[in-house]
């Protein structure tokens, strides 16, 4: 097939892009930069932003299915951007499909679209959408997914994945950052009971998406639906974080702070923020704070059924491939 991956240019866009490539598909990317290493993969480059509805058109034209993965990502930022990448140019991403006949479409989505707070312990995609969300990128990325669900029909087949926490060598998102605020000094644990997170290996998300290339037809069980995706071994947050700080060499972190205390520094600090008029991201978001006080892993019995899922790399398995990766 001709397959076009926006976003190629990310992580996880890359690792979808680079496992097409590998089994002979003819792949597309379609990002803002350039980047020379997909080219040296075969890979047809169209340069363009996704609020540009006829570059996104040019993108899509001749495929026989899209994988959108470009988006806007982040717990702060003027939410304008967020609407303009993850609204505007989702439609664009759909409207395009429909006038060039595209008949199957897989949206990166996130877990975070259902959450509203608390714990998400153990739940699968009955859970409702989040009423109120902390951040721009949730609140977005829940409107784009309704309206990718909402277009399938017997014409355009849509799946949404809701990958959680994708992390691996060559991570420049999650790893990098809890590094760094280790060397400084600034990270801390949540205190209180322990909570559980989901988390998955880069192969694994890439994976679920050729799943969901390969199962999604028009009428299919996965049509319209989406999915929870992650390794289905959940693990504590503490736990989570101190592996990743000895992969990276560094020491475990012992201190913690209450969960009260945590939250409250996301709201003051953002309040700041956008008093000071400041663009840069604070040292601490609500959002980021909500996601480090609360469980949140998630069922995924329906990935496995409807779209074969079967992720394959453990956590101590992918921590001892992000070792030898340096």
């Amino acid at each position: 097939m001709k397959i076009l991956v926006t976003g190629a240019g990310g992580y996880l866009g890359g690792a979808i892009a680079r496992r097409l490539g590998a089994r002979g598909d003819e792949v597309r990317s379609f990002s803002r930069g350039s980047y020379p290493e997909l080219e040296a993969l075969g890979v047809e480059t169209h340069r363009g932003d996704l609020d540009d509805a006829a570059s996104v058109r040019r993108a899509v034209a001749g495929c026989d299915a899209v994988v959108h993965v470009a988006a806007r990502v982040g717990g702060w930022g003027d939410e304008e951007d967020y609407v303009a990448a993850n609204v505007r140019g989702t439609e664009h991403v759909v409207r395009a499909c429909r006038k060039e006949s595209v008949p199957r479409l897989v949206f990166t989505s996130t877990p975070s679209v259902v959450h509203h707070g608390g714990d998400l312990e153990g739940v699968d995609e009955s859970v409702p959408y989040a009423k109120t969300f902390s951040a721009a990128y949730p609140k977005t990325k829940a409107i784009a997914e309704r309206f990718v669900l909402s277009q399938n029909d017997d014409s355009l087949a849509t799946v949404a994945l809701r990958p959680h926490l994708v992390w691996g060598p060559g991570d420049p998102h999650l790893i990098p950052r809890t590094l760094e605020r280790a060397r400084r000094g600034r990270l801390r644990l949540p205190g209180g009971p322990p909570k559980w997170v989901d988390h998955v290996f880069i192969d694994d998300a890439a994976e679920a998406h050729i799943c969901a290339i390969d199962r999604l037809t028009v009428g299919a069980p996965c049509a319209g639906r989406p999915y929870f995706i992650s390794a289905g071994e959940p693990v504590r947050t503490d736990r989570l974080i101190n592996a990743i700080l000895d992969a990276g060499g560094l020491p475990p972190v012992t201190a913690r702070v209450p969960p009260a205390v945590l939250l409250a520094a996301g709201r003051m600090a953002e309040t700041v923020y956008r008093g000071l008029g400041r663009k840069t991201e604070p040292p601490i978001t609500l959002f980021a704070a909500e996601q480090l006080v609360t469980s949140h892993y998630f069922d995924i019995s329906a990935a496995r059924r409807d779209l074969g899922y079967a992720p394959r790399v453990r956590l101590e398995d992918g921590l001892a491939r992000l070792r030898a990766f340096g």
